[in-house]
């Protein structure tokens, strides 16, 4: 067990120094009795922390991704016993040594999953689940996913094709197309030709600009469009009349914050890891690296010079 005075190292914004994010020393995790104590060994990437840490202030630990093993239970008894392996999701500052995580915000491992593959399921993963349901039973239904060579469009690909859907993948290059064929999704649009495989009763959308008035325009009668972001452009133009007149077309804002406010994350990480286990759900990592390699990996991501998923491990 860890000496709880000691302090431990973690990833901090410092806006003083040339890469930004840094291994500095902090203090130890200090657990309220809900909450269990991780010892983690890896944590995956994503854009959007990336991003809140080029305007936060110094001192701001980033993080939301982590796997690991319980190093000290929670007091109250809930959750699971030291030693078990676990992967976890935290509001902030889960790219360090050790983290303290509310037992409803983490999910045991078997032996089968390992560390790495985990730590790229919880924002990716729960994005992905999380807005496929939005299209209620999708056994048979047809569904659209933009971007889907990214880590949220590459899990719904194949957490929609597991349900029963007619996936219909879409990608920015030509190159991406045989990235989603691997995977079984045979129907993978290059560009903005979206009625190719018209009408969708389910499209995923995080691209903004241009892409959504296109997609909004081929949704099926009573068909929904999840938005989960705008990596285009947030500006966006889209043709109303077309919209409202077709019957019953719903358009939903999604953000992962605020749907996790209505259900345990422990609930869908349980069901990706599951899925992981069971080898119906694959994600994709291009790079791993020790943990020390931060800046480099983030700018990577940020550059967009890889489609998977960076994990990098402690």
């Amino acid at each position: 067990m860890m000496n709880s005075i000691q302090p431990i190292r973690a990833v901090v914004v410092d806006r003083n120094h040339p890469d930004r994010l840094v291994l500095q020393e902090v203090s130890p995790p200090v657990p309220l009795p809900h909450e269990a104590i991780v010892r983690v060994a890896a944590f995956s990437l994503n854009r959007g922390e990336i991003r809140r840490s080029l305007t936060a202030e110094s001192g701001w630990r980033p993080g939301w991704d982590f796997a690991g093993t319980i190093e000290i239970a929670a007091a109250d008894g809930s959750g699971f016993p030291v030693g078990t392996r676990v992967v976890g999701f935290l509001l902030a500052g889960a790219w360090a040594e050790r983290v303290t995580v509310a037992t409803t915000a983490i999910a045991a491992l078997p032996d089968s999953v390992d560390f790495a593959t985990a730590s790229t399921l919880p924002v990716a993963g729960l994005t992905a689940l999380m807005a496929l349901e939005r299209g209620g039973l999708l056994l048979g239904k047809s569904v659209l996913i933009t971007g889907a060579s990214g880590g949220v469009g590459y899990f719904a690909c194949q957490l929609a094709a597991q349900a029963g859907a007619i996936v219909t993948a879409q990608v920015r290059r030509q190159e991406q197309v045989a990235f989603l064929q691997a995977i079984g999704i045979d129907r993978v649009i290059v560009g903005e030709q979206f009625a190719s495989f018209a009408p969708y009763d389910l499209a995923l959308d995080s691209i903004g600009g241009t892409v959504l008035p296109a997609v909004l325009e081929t949704l099926a009668i009573d068909g929904t469009c999840v938005m989960f972001g705008a990596t285009a452009e947030a500006e966006i133009t889209f043709n109303a009349s077309k919209f409202y007149s077709k019957g019953g077309l719903n358009l939903y804002g999604f953000i992962l914050f605020h749907e996790l406010k209505k259900r345990a994350v422990s609930e869908g990480l349980a069901t990706l890891v599951k899925q992981v286990a069971a080898g119906a759900l694959v994600p994709h990592i291009d790079v791993t690296a020790p943990w020390t390699e931060i800046a480099t990996v983030a700018q990577q991501l940020t550059d967009r010079r890889f489609m998977g998923k960076a994990v990098l491990v402690l």
